[in-house]
Formats: structure tokens, sequence, C-alpha cells
């Protein structure tokens, strides 16, 4: 609190949510991979796991308007917290060869980090894997700089690079 020279409590930064997305462009040839990746989404975070679908129609890639592309949860409040230790306690360290995360933040005081593989959630099940598939994981704050994000980020526990 003293690092940035906040009078009170309330002007400190906060995490409003965590979004997790994935993309799957595989799914215009194969419309199961959304109900396998909603399942597994939603194991992941702990809560339902939504489509999230095309605005416009586009021939090079097959694809429609309206058609499933990808998945995504919105997570807040209580659960946010639970999947944030579970990440950084259990998922993170799983990964090959981890010497820890970028420092990139947007500017603005959110990070989006990737994430290759989803078998690091102790929740999937590596012999029902069909295709290893990344997601986006994007934690937004209320801080207004990136320095501020970055020290609630780290406070939060989240392995940045030396």
């Amino acid at each position: 609190m003293k690092e940035f020279g906040y009078t009170t409590v309330m002007q400190c930064p906060k995490l409003q949510k965590i979004v997790l997305n994935q993309g799957l462009g595989i799914a215009v040839a194969d419309k199961k991979f959304i109900d396998v990746a909603i399942a597994e989404m939603t194991a992941i975070s702990g809560q339902k796991a939504v489509a999230t679908v095309s605005r416009k129609d586009i021939a090079n890639f097959k694809l429609r308007k309206k058609m499933p592309i990808g998945v995504r949860v919105t997570l807040r409040g209580e659960r946010m917290y639970e999947f944030l230790e579970r990440l950084v306690r259990v998922a993170l360290p799983r990964i090959r060869d981890f010497k820890g995360i970028e420092k990139k933040l947007d500017g603005r005081g959110n990070y989006t980090m990737g994430i290759t593989e989803q078998i690091i959630f102790p929740e999937i099940n590596i012999d029902n894997i069909t295709k290893l598939l990344g997601m986006n994981i994007t934690f937004v704050t209320t801080a207004n700089t990136d320095e501020e994000g970055f020290a609630l980020l780290r406070e939060f526990g989240l392995p940045f690079k030396k």
C-alpha cells in the first residue's frame, strides 16, 4: 500500500475477474470438439462454460455466421479465487521445464497468459484426451497502471520470471 502512495485501502487495486478462453478453429470441421471443450473447461473452472460463435462468414475458412468456434468462462468472486489458487499451487508447477511466466501486461494493469496444454490441470483425465488444446487466461484488475497490476498479481502468487 505504501509502495504506490495510497491513502486508503479502497485505492488499492482489486482482481475483478478471470476469463478463460479457448479458440477452436478445428471445430469448423467437427462439431463434437465444442462439446468436449465445454466439458473440459467446465471441469477446470468449476463453472459452466459457454460456446462463442462467429460474427461473420469467412469463405476461406469454411466459416458461417453464428457457428460455434470457441469456449469461454468468466470467473468472479469465490470461484475466481479458488481457480487462482489451483492455478498457482497445482497447475503451473506441472508444466514441463517451467521457469515462470512473462511479465508483459497490457498497459491498463490486466494480464493475459497462454497455456499450451489443458492436461496441466488435475481435473482433466489424460486418458480421455483426444486433442491437446491450449487456452488463454486473462486476469482483469482495477489497477490503472502496469506496475500496480504487476504488484497485485505478484502478491497473489503468480510466478513471474526473474
